[in-house]
């Protein structure tokens, strides 16, 4: 009988050709279901980073795909909590799963969804006109003329640290006018141009210039910057808010209230003829050929004739406010005449100003944009200026 050969354990295990004992190693990382679902949000970031808004239900296909996708991670509190190190703009937020109506919204899929819908067909979707619907997506660029931006914004932030200015709660769309600043998600931004209005289903919207405190610009829609300023921005105020508050009111829609004219004297009388420069600068409800019928007997109209120069239309303008602002302005060269009535009574007509007509219409359009707070009127060079600046206009 053959020796009975013994191996001790150590033995055993050295002796393993094929390495079916020895512990297994680790493989190499391969790109997995968790780093796409990173790289997938990093887009949806880089993306607001470009925009300075979120991707919204867009027909530009790209910006749809990104927005699909940021519903369906906020829809799904596994990829939030994972994605949490990595939401640099906050826009994810935990969905509490509490209910039978939670479970059927958190359906990403749709799997529990009795309809059948095509991909591609979009409801609740109304038609619009070209030039109301886009067909690009506003975003931001570097601007080529910041230079001469620059200053305003270092002006302006100045002017929050010592309290001139501060940062006030954003009400409505109506606030965003030209020359005004705002914060959007901690960026300092100024309207520096407001395109033609577009009316749509009552309501108005119009292409934006803004200019941003990090040298780039964008194109974007009144109402889309009207949205972000409502969850991530503030209004920076004006100097003196309490000369404005009240000129322009809040209404559900955008109306015509009246008319800025500006007239001329047709009067004979000796002491009106020979002051050049001389305007009537008012405000009226109705049809300002109608208004201005009957101003021969009128002593607000000097008891003569006048002539139309030009109107304004005007949209949401408090009357009392806009004559308060035109008296202030203009207030060092109002004409003082005594004007004599029918009824043999004394008037002081106080709207009439001895001014040149080009300043007259420089004045009424810092008025309809907001500002004429930054303005000042220099009787004596006949010049607006900005106190701003310190320079000519």
């Amino acid at each position: 009988m053959d020796k009975l050969i013994e191996f001790s354990l150590d033995e055993i295990l050295n002796d393993d050709p094929l390495e079916l004992l020895s512990e297994a190693k680790p493989k190499a990382k391969s790109f997995n279901e968790d780093d796409r679902l990173i790289s997938s949000f990093e887009e949806i970031n880089s993306f607001i980073e470009t925009n300075g808004f979120e991707p919204k239900k867009s027909t530009n296909m790209s910006e749809r795909n990104l927005y699909s996708r940021l519903e369906g991670i906020r829809q799904n509190h596994e990829k939030i909590e994972y994605l949490k190190g990595y939401d640099r703009f906050d826009i994810l937020q935990k969905i509490e799963i509490n209910s039978i109506d939670d479970i059927l919204n958190d359906d990403v899929f749709g799997l529990l969804s009795e309809e059948e819908d095509d991909i591609f067909t979009l409801k609740n979707v109304p038609k619009q006109k070209e030039t109301t619907m886009p067909d690009y997506v506003a975003s931001r660029k570097p601007c080529k003329d910041f230079a001469k931006y620059e200053q305003f914004f270092v002006k302006t932030q100045k002017e929050l640290r010592v309290g001139r200015r501060k940062l006030v709660k954003f009400q409505n769309e109506q606030q965003i006018k030209k020359g005004y600043y705002f914060i959007l998600k901690g960026v300092l931004l100024y309207v520096a141009d407001v395109g033609e209005q577009i009316k749509s289903g009552g309501k108005t919207n119009a292409r934006l210039k803004l200019i941003f405190e990090n040298g780039t610009e964008s194109d974007m829609l009144l109402r889309s910057l009207s949205a972000e300023l409502y969850k991530h921005g503030k209004r920076v105020s004006e100097y003196d808010e309490s000369n404005l508050e009240g000129l322009y009111e809040v209404n559900e829609k955008d109306e015509k209230c009246g008319y800025i004219y500006i007239l001329e004297s047709l009067s004979c009388d000796d002491k009106i003829t020979t002051i050049k420069n001389l305007y009537k600068i008012g405000y009226s409800t109705t049809d300002v050929k109608e208004r201005i019928k009957n101003a021969i007997n009128e002593p607000t109209y000097l008891m003569a004739a006048v002539r139309i120069v030009a109107v304004y239309e005007t949209y949401n303008m408090n009357i009392q406010k806009f004559e308060q602002l035109i008296h202030r302005f203009f207030g060092k060269v109002c004409l003082n005449v005594d004007i004599f009535g029918k009824d043999a009574k004394r008037y002081t007509p106080r709207e009439w100003f001895v001014v040149p007509l080009e300043i007259i219409e420089k004045t009424i359009e810092l008025i309809v944009s907001g500002e004429i707070l930054d303005y000042r009127y220099d009787d004596k060079n006949e010049t607006i200026y900005t106190i701003l600046m310190g320079a000519d206009e």
